[in-house]
């Protein structure tokens, strides 16, 4: 049966092919062609701004860097487009790298100035160096010529519109791989993804050069379509409509960039004709107060709600008439229409659309992410080999010293656990438990002291080195992947049984086939392992809190650990939670993994742990059996403090 999505699909695909054969003046048909060329620029913009979560302010540079390298190919060698267009792919993406390597250290603001410096060096040099590209003169170009035939206006229409497909298409599977998958983890929690594996570095820079390499496209397509290029395109103003586009449209879908592009190929058209200006301004303020009228009768709304929307869209109704010349005035309609978008539609238009047949018509929008998947009923998760191989030390960290300044949160301290065991770590807040928990994955390099994984010094490594290397943990604040479903958090923890590179994934080789059918079999039993089955389609921030815990261990689970740290799992949880919570630790425990725990509910450490240490001030005071340090007095007086009485005593080793 067809779906929405392959309708839709199709009349795309049929409205490109037939646009140029109805549309017959050559000016539409050439704005037609910028909106695809910036479409294939924004499907790049979109994985560092979108899935990412980097602020890119040099795409614009990217885009000239792109455009200027067919350019003076073109110009100064007369190197054929079939050869100018690669290179220019192939240089931009080497410029991206450049960018990347540097820029990606810093993040936030600090991130945007170096991508805006970058962008304001290469427009100065583009325009100083004329001995390559002519300066402020420009570089001219002719249509591509195939079959000694110069290609027309439709002609060229018809080849972007296919480089534009092949863009979608190639996206697309970066996105829905396990490299998209990564992106999207960078997003919502660097470090968690770091303790997943996936290296938040390489990654970042991974997603700047697939970026840059589509900009390099956009650009160079650009360049023959425009027949001229100089330095003054790509300029300040172009950024930002760049992260306009993918604001309004609505980042993370394909969707979004086409509307993105859609609207900013428009907009100076728009804003350079004020009658149509006006007219367009009356529209959206009669629209916007028929919609609040709406929303306000059928109580969707409270009148401080629609209140600013309304007042804005007739103060920019009203203001239209007052102009008199609207160029001086873009930039600050720009910036307020990004402002009004980003508070009101934070999904941009497409997310906003989304929601809205979510409400109305959801089955529309549902779509099962184990297509392709045969499932077994029944089907559970089971522990590796190599995690039920019996064996005795399994992780050793010594003399542990972790100062901050002139703070100690670990002073001089020894830990050994025991494979097969699960060893509680327990203290009072602000003990060193967590720290302790940090130091063993990699989040903190001790400052003296090291820690010994089956025999192998692992202090000093990276998080995700270490994770490869066996080590899986949770956190004590959830750090799930709110964006993503559950069956993709789990698919996160999976990325390491991935061998397929970026080719094997844009060509949907048999080797990336396999890979991927196989990981999501692999997390589907997970989720049915911790009892998720009926929530693998939910993203996680939908999902109640005590499942966020446990899909989190399940998410740890994918990584096929030896050595599995929870942190405070049950904390914030219920009683049915906990006993559930439990329940789960013992299968794990039973599969073969070694488990450390962090927990302040003595009742749960007391029932499943075979060695207890405690923690306080950051030192080791107290280590054994459970039923020996529940009775040590020193751990009794680091809960309850002071001299201790027999109510007291009763108290703690009553739980």
């Amino acid at each position: 049966m067809f779906n929405s999505k392959f309708i839709l699909s199709l009349l795309g695909l049929i409205g490109l092919a037939v646009f140029p054969l109805l549309v017959h003046n050559p000016y539409y048909v050439h704005l037609a062609q910028t909106i695809l060329i910036y479409s294939i620029l924004l499907f790049g913009l979109d994985i560092v701004v979108g899935y990412t979560g980097q602020v890119s302010l040099g795409h614009a540079a990217l885009f000239g860097i792109g455009s200027y390298t067919s350019g003076v190919l073109y110009f100064k060698l007369g190197v054929p487009f079939l050869l100018a267009l690669p290179a220019s792919i192939v240089v931009t993406a080497l410029f991206g790298a450049l960018l990347a390597l540097p820029a990606l250290r810093v993040t936030g603001p600090y991130l945007a100035m170096v991508t805006l410096a970058f962008g304001t060096i290469i427009q100065i040099l583009i325009n100083e160096m004329s001995f390559l590209t002519e300066g402020p003169m420009g570089v001219k170009l002719t249509k591509p010529m195939f079959f000694g035939e110069t290609l027309g206006e439709v002609g060229f229409f018809y080849l972007v519109a296919g480089m534009m497909l092949i863009s979608l298409i190639i996206v697309n599977r970066i996105m829905k791989s396990h490299l998209g998958r990564a992106f999207q983890a960078l997003r919502d929690s660097p470090t968690a993804s770091d303790c997943m594996g996936v290296s938040v570095y390489r990654h970042k820079v991974y997603a700047f050069v697939i970026s840059a390499a589509l900009a390099g496209l956009a650009g160079s397509l650009y360049a023959y379509s425009e027949e001229y290029i100089s330095p003054n395109t790509y300029n300040f103003e172009l950024t930002i409509l760049f992260l306009l586009a993918i604001i309004m449209g609505g980042r993370k879908t394909r969707s979004g960039a086409l509307l993105g592009a859609t609207i900013v190929v428009m907009l100076p058209s728009l804003l350079s004709d004020i009658v149509l200006f006006r007219q367009l301004a009356t529209v959206f303020a009669v629209v916007a107060i028929i919609a609040s009228i709406y929303l306000l009768a059928t109580k969707r709304s409270n009148l401080r709600q629609v209140a600013v929307p309304v007042l804005a869209t007739v103060g920019m109704a009203v203001f239209s008439y007052k102009l008199t010349n609207i160029t001086d005035w873009r930039l600050t309609i720009f910036g307020l229409m990004t402002l009004f978008v980003v508070y009101y539609l934070q999904d941009g238009i497409i997310g906003f659309l989304r929601e809205l047949i979510g409400k109305v018509r959801p089955s529309l929008l549902h779509s099962t992410h184990l297509q392709g998947v045969t499932m077994t009923p029944g089907t559970e998760w089971t522990a590796p080999t190599a995690a039920v191989a019996s064996g005795g030390m399994l992780l050793s960290a010594k003399q542990i010293l972790m100062q901050f300044g002139g703070l100690k949160a670990l002073n001089q301290v020894n830990l050994e656990v025991v494979q097969g065991t699960v060893h509680g770590l327990i203290g009072p807040n602000g003990s060193g438990k967590s720290t302790m928990m940090n130091v063993l994955t990699g989040i903190y390099k001790p400052t003296a002291g090291t820690v010994e994984f089956k025999q192998t010094v692992i202090s000093g490594k990276t998080p995700s080195s270490i994770a490869l290397g066996g080590v899986a943990r949770t956190f004590q604040n959830v750090e799930l992947f709110g964006e993503m479903t559950a069956l993709e958090n789990v698919l996160v923890g999976l990325h390491h049984s991935f061998k397929s590179n970026i080719v094997d994934v844009m060509l949907h080789t048999p080797r990336y086939k396999r890979e991927e059918a196989a990981a999501r079999q692999r997390a589907a039993s997970i989720l049915s392992f911790i009892g998720l089955s009926e929530l693998t389609d939910e993203e996680a921030r939908n999902l109640p809190y005590g499942k966020q815990r446990i899909l989190e261990i399940g998410r740890a689970l994918g990584l096929d650990p030896l050595l599995l740290l929870l942190d405070e799992p049950a904390a914030g949880l219920t009683a049915p939670d906990i006993k559930e919570l439990v329940a789960m630790i013992r299968k794990i425990k039973q599969s073969g993994i070694t488990i450390i725990l962090i927990e302040h509910h003595m009742d749960v450490v007391m029932s499943i742990c075979d060695m207890v240490t405690v923690f306080d001030f950051g030192q080791k005071i107290a280590e054994g059996e459970p039923a020996l340090v529940q009775s040590d007095p020193k751990v009794i007086e680091a809960y309850l403090g002071g001299t201790l009485e027999d109510d007291d005593l009763h108290a703690i080793t009553s739980h």
